[in-house]
């Protein structure tokens, strides 16, 4: 009797390895790389449909992937409220407040013990400067800190901290969070710049292969790939940017340039659009 599968990877490449059934709907392999008690299993096939629901399977087993879309809806309600789009008046405006208040909270709860995650990245990195050191510590420790301190606000929330601590608590997680952005962007504009020198590299090497006239589809993938991870990199900082400012708004209280509640919204929804993209394309 075969055990439960390990892992299971789904092998799609939307170039080359899509096939169509004479009658039938597009379909693509999903191969196990481990089987107990199977030593060539045969690939199953699934149609698209339903590889589309194990792609949401896949996204809702992960606590990052549900934060996000709890994300989304808070931000779309906030865009809402803070547009004046509906009447301070009508039952749907008190429900909007109450349920993005209520996501907000619920948020909170997803995020314990998320700033362990942070311990482990710092630990787990490989520095190639005492520079990569210090932004390391400074995007790691500031957004482990954000986490730890957002555990005690959730407290605070619910009831079981006196409330009284929750503005200060409030203060020092904005702070922190807003830090850990700040040496998070900049470790990414370091690692796009070593992304950019990757892809004129390959770029030279595919040009001077013309020039050859040899081949240079093994150049071609890599930098295809290379500009893949350079567009992921490019979305990371723009998020960044976003919860950045957000957090600075946290700080101001809302007053500066862009710091008002529906610019603030919106940065909030840009900013889980983007994670949740990142997500989907991860699973």
């Amino acid at each position: 009797m075969v055990a439960n599968f390990l892992k299971t990877q789904t092998t799609i490449d939307r170039d080359r390895r899509r096939d169509r059934g004479p009658e039938g709907p597009e379909i693509v392999e999903i191969v196990p790389l481990l089987f107990l008690g199977s030593a060539c299993p045969k690939p199953l096939v699934v149609d698209e449909d339903e590889l589309l629901v194990l792609l949401f399977k896949a996204y809702l087993a992960k606590r990052d992937g549900v934060d996000k879309l709890l994300k989304i809806s808070r931000y779309a309600s906030k865009i809402i409220l803070a547009s004046s789009a509906l009447p301070e008046t009508l039952t749907l405006t008190g429900r909007l407040k109450s349920f993005e208040s209520s996501v907000g909270l619920s948020r909170k709860a997803f995020r314990l013990g998320k700033f362990v995650q942070d311990v482990n990245a710092l630990r787990s990195s490989q520095f190639d400067s005492k520079q990569d050191l210090a932004l390391s510590v400074v995007a790691y420790g500031g957004e482990g800190l954000y986490y730890f301190v957002e555990q005690f606000i959730w407290l605070s929330k619910s009831g079981l901290i006196d409330p009284k601590h929750s503005r200060n608590l409030q203060k020092l997680s904005a702070w922190a969070e807003f830090i850990g952005y700040l040496g998070s962007i900049s470790l990414k504009f370091r690692d796009l710049n070593r992304i950019r020198e990757d892809e004129a590299c390959l770029e030279s090497s595919i040009g001077i292969a013309i020039l050859r006239g040899i081949g240079f589809q093994e150049e071609k993938e890599k930098l295809r790939k290379v500009k893949e991870r350079k567009s992921m990199k490019k979305l990371s900082i723009f998020q960044d940017l976003a919860d950045g400012l957000m957090a600075l708004a946290d700080i101001r209280d809302g007053k500066g340039l862009l710091l008002g509640p529906l610019s603030v919204s919106c940065a909030g929804l840009l900013s889980a659009l983007i994670s949740t993209h990142k997500n989907w394309v991860s699973c």
